[in-house]
C-alpha cells in the first residue's frame, strides 16, 4: 500500500498516524493481536462481520507498514501466525485510548447495541 506524503504539513504527524490504522478493521486487528499472536482463522473468529478477503488484505497492509509480523510454519497444512511487531506494540496505548473512548461514549455511536423495547401484551380477541 502506497503511503502519503506528508512532509511540511500541519497536522502531518496525526495524519500519517491515522494513515497507518486507516479503515474499518486495521485498529480493531491491532486490538485483537495485543492479546497476543494469533492464527488468521482465530482473528477471524473474533471478527464475525470482516470477510476473508479483507482480512488478508488488512493484514498485508499492516505487514508492510511494519506493525504485524506474519511468520508462516513449513507443515502441511501450512501454518500463519500474526503478532504485533516492535512498531506495533507502540501503538497499544493509541488503540486502548481508542477503546476507552468508545466505551465511554457508546450511546451515542452508531455501534452500541440497540434498546431492547419492551414487548405489548397481545389482546384476547
Amino acid at each position: 500500500m502506497k503511503r502519503r506524503n506528508f512532509a511540511r504539513r500541519p497536522g502531518c504527524s496525526v495524519e500519517a498516524t491515522l494513515d497507518l490504522i486507516d479503515g474499518k478493521w486495521k485498529g480493531v486487528i491491532l486490538y485483537h493481536l495485543q492479546s497476543g499472536t494469533q492464527r488468521f482463522g482465530e482473528l477471524r473468529r473474533r471478527m464475525p462481520g470482516i470477510t476473508q478477503r479483507m482480512l488478508t488484505k488488512q493484514l498485508r497492509a499492516l505487514e508492510e507498514d511494519k506493525l504485524v509480523i506474519r511468520k508462516v510454519y513449513a507443515e502441511v497444512p501450512p501454518r500463519v501466525e500474526y503478532c504485533l511487531s516492535e512498531l506495533g506494540e507502540s501503538l497499544k496505548p493509541v488503540i486502548d485510548i481508542l477503546k476507552a473512548w468508545g466505551e465511554s461514549h457508546q450511546q451515542r455511536l452508531s455501534c452500541a447495541p440497540a434498546p431492547v423495547a419492551a414487548k405489548k401484551p397481545k389482546r384476547a380477541a
